[in-house]
């Protein structure tokens, strides 16, 4: 395996970032998901675009996009897989212990690595703890993720791949790495960006290429929806079959099932859109 490491491809023994990176002291730093078929990066666009506006929310040093790009295509090139997780990390780099950043830059870190289509259909739960929509990091994409790995933990302890969240007042939000969408009365419906969730890329291809209605949901929502389904970069669109105790024996449902065929055909015709 071939890893970008601030402008080089190193191997993966190789490839070192210092014990004193703000990524790995605090967490300060931020990523990006990209899904690839065939060695192609898929919308890659906008999560470059996500990027930048996550480097804004936290300060960071705008990154630089044509090196940005420049190392995936490196990376892609160096590693040949038929369907990968194409990673890129971006962080405030070697600082000083503690919160204060350091003079030094930002890191930047690309690497591949490969993975298999996800099932039609899966189980995800709820959990107590919330997302804050009001948050300094609320929306952006960071490294921070230690509340994901706790609630993510809990679901695959009740034999679920995900664990979906309210916000503080209660409200459906989001997924540890996914969006969650319902249907109700034949009509599909996402919380909007007001409930804290991420800004996903495959959340917004999802709504603009099927129709989906941005609409404040309670959590009990999920109690009384004729389907559920989550969508992220390496789920597309996903079916859940169970969430909770709760039986969704039908899963995927005729609209799930015709966002899965929409999204597969405008994917495959445009990876860049």
């Amino acid at each position: 395996m071939k890893i970008w490491v601030n402008g080089a491809l190193h191997t993966a023994e190789g490839a070192l970032v210092s014990v004193l990176d703000h990524g790995l002291t605090v967490g300060d730093g931020i990523f990006e998901t990209v899904k690839t078929v065939q060695g192609r990066p898929f919308a890659l666009t906008r999560h470059l675009d996500r990027l930048s506006r996550s480097a804004r929310g936290l300060g960071l040093p705008e990154p630089d996009l044509d090196e940005v790009r420049r190392a995936c295509a490196a990376v892609l090139d160096a590693n040949p897989v038929e369907l990968g997780r194409l990673r890129i990390t971006y962080t405030g780099g070697l600082s000083p212990l503690g919160s204060d950043r350091g003079e030094a830059g930002p890191t930047l870190v690309v690497a591949v690595g490969g993975t298999k289509r996800r099932p039609d259909t899966t189980a995800a739960i709820t959990v107590p703890w919330t997302r804050n929509e009001r948050g300094a990091v609320t929306g952006l994409k960071t490294t921070s993720y230690a509340e994901n790995v706790v609630a993510l933990a809990r679901a695959r302890e009740r034999g679920a791949s995900e664990a979906l969240f309210a916000n503080t007042v209660g409200a459906l939000c989001e997924g540890t790495g996914s969006n969650v969408f319902v249907v109700l009365d034949g009509e599909l419906h996402t919380p909007p960006l007001a409930s804290g969730c991420l800004a996903g890329i495959t959340r917004a291809l999802t709504a603009e290429w099927c129709g989906a209605h941005e609409t404040d949901l309670p959590l009990d929502v999920l109690e009384r929806a004729d389907e559920i389904f989550l969508t992220s970069t390496l789920r597309d669109v996903q079916a859940v079959h169970r969430l909770d105790d709760r039986q969704l024996p039908a899963a995927p449902g005729p609209v799930t099932t015709k966002a899965m065929r929409v999204f597969e055909e405008r994917a495959g015709a445009d990876l860049d859109p």
